[in-house]
């Protein structure tokens, strides 16, 4: 017994810390992702199947859309109760509301079975999912950034980022060895399963995150006393223009993951008309790319700094935007998939690795987990959720092509770059604002 009792007060290592943070990521963005991939390929001919044609797909990436709108109601309530209880305790409450959220869409009749009830069953769930996956994000790059060394916070931080490209690798592969079996048993239980697989993942993250400490940035606030009772109206007070210009530096990044994990994706499949296995398996390769390469930018940015690799990252969006949409029209499978690789490992990677720092190391830790869910989930309702539906509708005044949606893809770019010239490079910034030498750091409120 006094060998034992060491061993479950000695904080976890950094390490250990940022894998619990990108396994739980990951099985939280595969069940979100799930949804988007099922909305390219699936809901449209189960749940929508009462339209026609294009107004099907528009009405199911229109409720892939709703949980982004669902994201910050997620956010604020998690990262309100996240900067005054702590980061831990509301990381398992959003895995499990992910998790139940997403099993329940295996299991739910179709329109065919039950009529409109279906559709409207499927956006509260979409809904639940929003909500769980806003109040996550905050918590997982906190998690892995608060426990991280100062030297060090890139390369931990980005581990919780890991989990976007790595959930769409379990939800792209999942769908793609249901996509094995033939279309008529693939539609009547081939994806309920991948759905289904989110209950043995959610006691897989919840045995994880049961093994990590509150961070010890918390609780640096919680000893002093320092507990904000509004995380949010402090932050709005206190500030506003990083939260602004933050938002801002999200759009590149929200904009090309879901461009070309979900819109491509339907716009293969839908209106070229080639095979949905051989794109998801272009999806799963890049998407592969990318959590190598997040990593990477976020050892790099420890280096050389958060902005230096952000920067290269949206350039090379930027510059990709109308070379992808020629490589898509010739409709070569090879093109095709250099488009999925490129967009989703090289700029997505590239760009998403130095973001949880950055961001992280912006804010004052008293309402830290408040602003990165607000940053990131308000955001992605233009830069992530949209994305499809603007897509899709430029495409239609496009005549069918992608060059006005590369137009769009250019000023997404041009946006993210001009924000993150006015936000300040935070390499070597202290997360205590006590040791912090900028004027806002000296503006405490204690409670």
């Amino acid at each position: 017994m006094t060998q034992t009792a060491p061993t479950s007060t000695t904080p976890p290592t950094a390490r250990r810390v940022a894998l619990a943070s990108a396994v739980g990521a990951t099985i939280e963005w595969y069940d979100f992702f799930l949804y988007g991939t099922a909305a390219a390929v699936v809901f449209d001919k189960l749940y929508f199947n009462g339209l026609d044609g294009p107004a099907a797909q528009f009405a199911a990436f229109a409720t892939f859309a709703v949980g982004f709108f669902a994201r910050p109601v997620g956010g604020l309530v998690f990262g309100h109760f996240g900067d005054r209880i702590g980061r831990k305790q509301m990381l398992l409450l959003t895995l499990v509301i992910m998790g139940v959220g997403t099993a329940l869409i295996g299991l739910l009749p179709t329109y065919d079975q039950i009529g409109v009830w279906a559709p409207v069953a499927l956006v509260l769930l979409r809904v639940l999912q929003g909500i769980g996956v806003g109040g996550e994000y905050g918590g997982a790059v906190l998690l892995a950034v608060e426990y991280a060394p100062a030297g060090r916070r890139g390369f931990y931080g980005s581990f919780a980022h890991i989990g976007v490209p790595g959930g769409l690798v379990l939800a792209a592969g999942a769908f793609s060895l249901a996509g094995l079996l033939p279309e008529e048993s693939f539609l009547a239980w081939g994806w309920r399963a991948c759905f289904l697989v989110s209950i043995l993942l959610l006691g897989i993250g919840a045995y994880i995150r049961l093994s990590v400490m509150e961070t010890p940035e918390f609780a640096k606030v919680q000893e002093r006393k320092e507990i904000s009772q509004l995380p949010l109206r402090d932050l709005l007070a206190q500030q506003p223009r990083p939260l602004l210009l933050g938002m801002g530096t999200r759009f590149i990044e929200g904009f090309t993951f879901n461009l070309f994990s979900v819109y491509l994706l339907a716009y293969v499949a839908t209106n070229l008309e080639l095979p949905r296995s051989w794109a998801l398996d272009a999806i799963m390769v890049g998407a592969a790319l990318g959590v190598v390469l997040v990593p990477i930018a976020g050892a790099l940015s420890d280096r050389v700094g958060r902005k230096p690799v952000y920067r290269v990252g949206a350039w090379i969006g930027l510059l990709f935007a109308f070379p992808a949409a020629a490589l898509v029209h010739t409709e070569e499978r090879w093109a095709i998939s250099l488009v999925f690789v490129v967009g989703l490992g090289v700029v997505y990677g590239t760009v998403y690795g130095p973001l949880a720092a950055f961001w992280s190391e912006l804010f004052d830790t008293r309402y830290r987990y408040t602003a990165l869910s607000t940053l990131y989930q308000v955001s992605g309702i233009l830069a992530s959720g949209l994305t499809p539906l603007i897509a899709a509708w430029l495409v239609t005044r496009g005549e069918g092509t992608l060059w006005w949606v590369a137009a769009y893809n250019v000023a997404v770019g041009v946006i993210s770059l001009v924000c993150a010239h006015f936000l300040p490079e935070t390499r070597g910034r202290s997360l205590d604002r006590e040791d912090a030498d900028e004027p806002d750091a000296r503006e405490r409120v204690t409670v």
